[in-house]
């Protein structure tokens, strides 16, 4: 079972380690004094502290693809609004006044754009422990995307954690974390990041778009597709368009003489109705049946009568119809 970093029981008093044999008995002063000392100590670290930003090192594993976003700047608004409203926890740094982010990295940057202390959770532990806290409490607040949680195993192999610490910092199975790994190995770490974190986008299509890697620059038609779609678009319609230029390019291995394109037709709110892929073959509408379950389903059942109205408008437009 996956180890619970946020709710570890307190010490026991008999773990404690013997006094000295060496110490003289009549230390009862600085004995009380040092069990004080030990337990304001604890207490302190335990409870939430003002610290100032430019004390806090940001190491560590990263788990999000992207950090230095929109989002961050709506983060940092409503904390000028609102206040801080959840600490981040740190650890103390071998550097004296110093600590490391455990978690809570959007918050901290947001923060640093705001001005002041954050409030952070001091807590003593370890790389296993700190990465396990990490990945808890990510998973709690939001969880991250497939190939976020992909990402960050791989870093986390990389880095010589043992199986047992990965699987407990994403409540995975062996089986998920091997699920994840067998689809990040065969994708370009550049290919990711143009993507980005794709929210929604899960194991089956990520492991799709990487059938395409064994006959096709992935980097290279994602790099061309993306940069023709409008600023802003989502990172879910970002993978959409570029899945769809790869599948465009497998039905078509004849070398395009140039002009294709991927253009994302939303509707007047703004969200994604499908895709339209134009190149030197073919005209092709895709319309994702997770983004839109029913109008897929309506499209594909109007589909062929909707083709041959245009079909016939054509005619009529061009002087050929009947």
């Amino acid at each position: 079972m996956a180890r619970n970093i946020f709710n570890q029981p307190p010490k026991d008093e008999h773990d404690a380690a013997p006094p000295s044999p060496a110490r003289a008995k009549p230390a009862k002063l600085p004995g009380s004094v040092g069990g004080l000392r030990d337990s304001l100590r604890e207490i302190t670290a335990n409870s939430i502290r003002d610290i100032d930003p430019a004390q806090i090192d940001m190491d560590g594993l990263r788990d999000r693809l992207i950090l230095e976003d929109n989002s961050i700047g709506e983060l940092a608004e409503s904390i000028r609004k609102h206040g801080q409203q959840v600490p981040i926890m740190v650890r103390p740094s071998n550097q004296p006044d110093r600590y490391r982010i455990v978690y809570g990295r959007r918050r901290l940057a947001a923060i640093r754009k705001v001005g002041g202390p954050v409030k952070a959770i001091v807590r003593t532990l370890d790389d296993d422990a700190s990465l396990i806290a990490q990945g808890q409490e990510n998973n709690l607040r939001l969880d991250p995307s497939f190939i976020e949680k992909a990402m960050f195993i791989k870093e986390m192999q990389e880095a010589g954690y043992k199986p047992g610490v990965i699987q407990d910092a994403l409540g995975l199975t062996r089986q998920g974390v091997s699920n994840h790994r067998v689809v990040i190995e065969q994708l370009p770490d550049q290919l990711i990041h143009i993507i980005g974190p794709a929210h929604g986008i899960g194991r089956r299509q990520w492991g799709d778009l990487a059938i395409f890697s064994e006959k096709a620059n992935l980097v290279d038609i994602a790099s061309r597709t993306i940069a023709e779609l409008p600023e802003g678009t989502p990172s879910s319609e970002k993978f959409n368009a570029v899945y769809t230029a790869c599948s465009s390019k497998e039905r078509s291995p004849v070398k395009s003489t140039g002009g294709s394109k991927t253009m994302v037709v939303k509707d007047e709110n703004g969200s994604c109705v499908g895709t339209l892929s134009i190149d030197q073959k073919a005209v092709a509408v895709r319309v994702a049946r997770k983004n839109n379950p029913e109008f897929s389903q309506w499209f594909e059942e109007h589909a062929e009568a909707v083709l041959k109205q245009l079909f016939d408008k054509w005619q009529n437009e061009r002087g050929t119809g009947p």
